[in-house]
């Protein structure tokens, strides 16, 4: 059982994300942008985190986690026009993984159980 920290200003998705990782046995919690998830990070053990958001945007929130918690495993997810440079630029960051969206409960899965995996 893992804290997860979900990072999105789509409330309809960030809900449905945290219900399935809820279902899998994690504990989810939420925020509607990287200001308000830099502000609930610390007892994380994993954040899935959009990139395009208000005020902090994802790519920011990863470099701000980074700096704080170097071994804090991220996900990165996108479903804009830009997504692939974007979500390239966050793996850059030192996002572990990236999913574009739409994707499936399948691959979120598959991705949150390989982020925290002890060999990542």
């Amino acid at each position: 059982m893992a804290r997860i920290l979900v990072v999105d200003d789509d409330p309809g998705l960030r809900n449905s994300l945290c219900t399935a990782l809820q279902d899998l046995g994690h504990v989810p919690f939420q925020a509607g942008d990287g200001l308000e998830g830099l502000t609930c990070t610390d007892p994380t053990d994993l954040v899935i985190t959009d990139l395009c958001m208000p005020r902090v945007g994802g790519l920011e929130l990863i470099r701000s986690l980074r700096h704080r918690r170097p071994a804090l495993p991220i996900i990165a997810i996108s479903g804009d026009s830009s997504a692939g440079d974007r979500l390239e630029t966050a793996r850059r960051l030192g996002a572990v993984t990236t999913l574009r969206k739409p994707f499936g409960l399948p691959d979120l899965v598959r991705e949150v159980e390989r982020a925290l995996s002890p060999l990542g």
